[in-house]
């Protein structure tokens, strides 16, 4: 069981890794996800290299006494056109270290980073078709999403929020309160109270989905807290009927002896 929660770990980490490794995008299903990592990593190493990934390539050149504008000799690159191109050569492998092996076999035919960029977005974006589709299919998960039989609190607060990322970042628009509804709703049946609770005092118009979360996870703990004491209160009483039984026991048993029954 270890060995299997150590190998998952080890899998999730080679898609998320850390701020010392660079996002791997592993497969088509995980573009969207890669695509928002890359961004923000690159942006924390060198925010000129996302720059260089936006732009187009560039040219080195010198202008002639005439005023023709020629490309620059690379003999006669100064510290700073090497620069630039370094930067260039940076955001182009940067991109292409970040792709997986079978990946990258695919676009290798691509040597401007800003063309890479444009095609990853293209091919695993999709044209507007492409994209409606996967908006309406998002769609119809949000509006099925359920409680699945077994499942914990928190694994189905993960779904969800898992669910409306995708949604955010594929851009499909939910209000707040189709969100908080959504989710409270889809809460098992024994939760039905505290939902009706929270519809009740709590404007759903406002709430973010986090604060609604906040709130589902605190009334989990109050219903926790009251089992442990319902379970203490009962035991005690228990033990309170089982030491009187024994003193009663003890007396009947010895009508001469003295007994202090509390």
């Amino acid at each position: 069981m270890e060995s299997q929660s150590m190998t998952a770990h080890q899998d999730l980490d080679a898609i998320m890794r850390t701020t010392t490794h660079i996002p791997r995008l592993l497969s088509t299903e995980g573009f969207t996800e890669w695509k928002y990592r890359i961004e923000k990593y690159i942006k924390m190493k060198d925010f000129k290299i996302w720059r260089c990934i936006l732009r187009g390539p560039i040219r080195i050149t010198s202008t002639l006494d005439d005023g023709i504008v020629i490309d620059k000799q690379i003999e006669n690159y100064t510290d700073d056109d090497f620069e630039r191109v370094e930067e260039q050569e940076k955001a182009l492998a940067t991109l292409t270290m970040s792709l997986s092996p079978k990946i990258a076999q695919g676009f290798h035919e691509y040597t401007s980073k800003k063309a890479l960029w444009e095609a990853l977005i293209e091919v695993y974006e999709g044209n507007e078709d492409m994209k409606q589709s996967l908006q309406d299919m998002l769609r119809q998960k949000f509006n099925m999403f359920n409680y699945v039989l077994g499942e914990t609190l928190e694994n189905q607060l993960q779904r969800f929020i898992t669910l409306t990322t995708e949604m955010s970042s594929a851009g499909v628009r939910v209000t707040r309160s189709e969100i908080n509804k959504k989710l409270l709703n889809s809460l098992p049946k024994s939760w039905d109270m505290n939902v009706s609770v929270i519809k009740k005092t709590k404007d759903l118009n406002r709430l973010s989905l986090s604060e609604t979360m906040a709130i589902i996870k605190a009334c989990d703990l109050d219903d926790k807290q009251r089992e442990i004491d319902h379970v203490n209160s009962y035991s005690t009483a228990n033990l309170g009927i089982q030491n009187n039984n024994t003193a009663f026991s003890s007396f009947t048993t010895n009508p001469n002896s003295q007994v202090h029954i509390p």
